[in-house]
């Protein structure tokens, strides 16, 4: 979807933090304003690239691999307002793999909000329990359809 349709430039810079911040590139946060707001579950609010760049440290470090669905990401445009909806996929230091759509974990939702061209807010909702360890809040068990 995110490469075969025309999109606004809103939803294109979310597309491209995306595209860098899997490809690990230091200008991921160029499309952020100096002073963004993000929310990640289980760290909560940060600010700026400092606060951003030690968030991305720790998650970045439990992981062997990480990346987004690019092309099946779902966007809602709205104002100043982009929401994303997507999968990622993975592989964490302890070699457990996830999917997106596959196993439970590895979906996602983020609310961007823009300050004229650029990201000034971005809160992202989805279970940090990538691969499933917290096998105990499975209330349904695993034999669902993800």
């Amino acid at each position: 979807m995110a490469e075969q349709q025309d999109h606004s430039p809103r939803i294109m810079a979310v597309i491209d933090y995306f595209r860098r911040g899997d490809a690990g590139r230091p200008d991921m946060l160029d499309g952020f304003t100096d002073d963004f707001e993000f929310f990640f579950p289980k760290f909560g609010i940060g600010r700026g690239r400092d606060d951003f760049m030690a968030f991305a440290a720790g998650l970045v470090g439990s992981f062997k691999a990480f990346g987004h669905d690019i092309d099946g990401l779902r966007f809602i445009e709205s104002g100043d307002s982009v929401v994303v909806e997507g999968t990622t996929r993975g592989e964490d230091r302890e070699d457990a793999t996830w999917e997106g759509g596959t196993t439970p974990g590895g979906r996602f939702c983020s609310v961007f909000e823009f300050r004229g061209a650029l990201i000034a807010r971005m809160h992202i909702y989805l279970d940090p329990d990538y691969t499933s360890r917290d096998e105990a809040r499975f209330l349904w068990g695993r034999d669902r359809r993800w």
